[in-house]
């Protein structure tokens, strides 16, 4: 699947979506983001199932034998993809002090987020070292010259691109992850697509997209993946968008 077909669905989602009861969006809505949080919160290894995760979103309620931190992880995770789609709603592009919050959220009653690190980072199992202090230091302001004048005509590319670069400069001692899928549903939620999820069975093929891009600079497995989840979430909407027509027609 490529680009311009993955355009054709946009449109035709596009098109359509208002023909959606509201509830039936809002539920998906839920659900997605329910799931959001889950994978990506597991992606790093919270232990939280769905079930778990669900009744400490929705129910307030909190889980036994569970370790405080990982409660915070999904509560957490959660308000930060509230303000994501705040910050977007407001049309505001992505920026510096927007990845900073979105940290600091991350990061509530663990430890003190939006600072960048001053100490060195290893990642276990990769070929990747991100940069040492001094230098992720330049990267990192590198990254935001980039991010404020690149116009992409690809948003899939720009999406991955943001991921990938920020991740592999890893500003932070901890949290680099969940803000990079953070800051790519933001770039592609403010150019009209969907959030995705992915999910934490594909965590090996995402991880070795990654380090493809930080080894070798090799964008196109990341964004690859991007489009094929992107395509599902169009895929989806679609499907409810044309039962919805189909039960209007059968009640005439």
């Amino acid at each position: 699947m490529g680009y311009s077909e993955l355009l054709q669905k946009k449109a035709l989602y596009e098109q359509a979506k208002d023909t959606l009861p509201e509830i039936t969006v809002r539920s998906y809505v839920q659900a997605f983001e329910l799931e959001y949080t889950h994978h990506s919160t597991a992606i790093e290894g919270n232990t939280l199932t769905l079930l778990e995760t669900k009744v400490i979103l929705e129910e307030g309620l909190a889980v036994g034998g569970k370790k405080l931190r990982e409660i915070y992880e999904v509560i957490n995770h959660n308000k930060a993809y509230q303000y994501v789609k705040t910050c977007i709603a407001k049309s505001l592009l992505l920026e510096e002090a927007i990845i900073k919050d979105i940290h600091a959220i991350l990061m509530e009653n663990i430890m003190t987020g939006g600072i960048y690190r001053n100490v060195e980072v290893y990642i276990s199992g990769a070929a990747h070292t991100p940069p040492i202090p001094n230098e992720m230091y330049h990267q990192v302001k590198s990254f935001y010259a980039d991010l404020a004048k690149r116009q992409a005509d690809n948003i899939i590319e720009l999406a991955a691109w943001t991921h990938a670069e920020f991740v592999r400069i890893h500003p932070f001692t901890d949290g680099n992850g969940r803000t990079s899928r953070l800051i790519m549903n933001y770039q592609l939620m403010c150019n009209g697509y969907l959030p995705i999820s992915i999910p934490k069975e594909a965590r090996l093929d995402y991880f070795n997209t990654l380090e493809a891009y930080a080894v070798q600079r090799d964008l196109k497995p990341f964004a690859d993946m991007i489009t094929l989840l992107e395509e599902q979430q169009f895929d989806r909407y679609l499907g409810m968008i044309k039962r919805q027509a189909q039960g209007q027609q059968q009640q005439q």
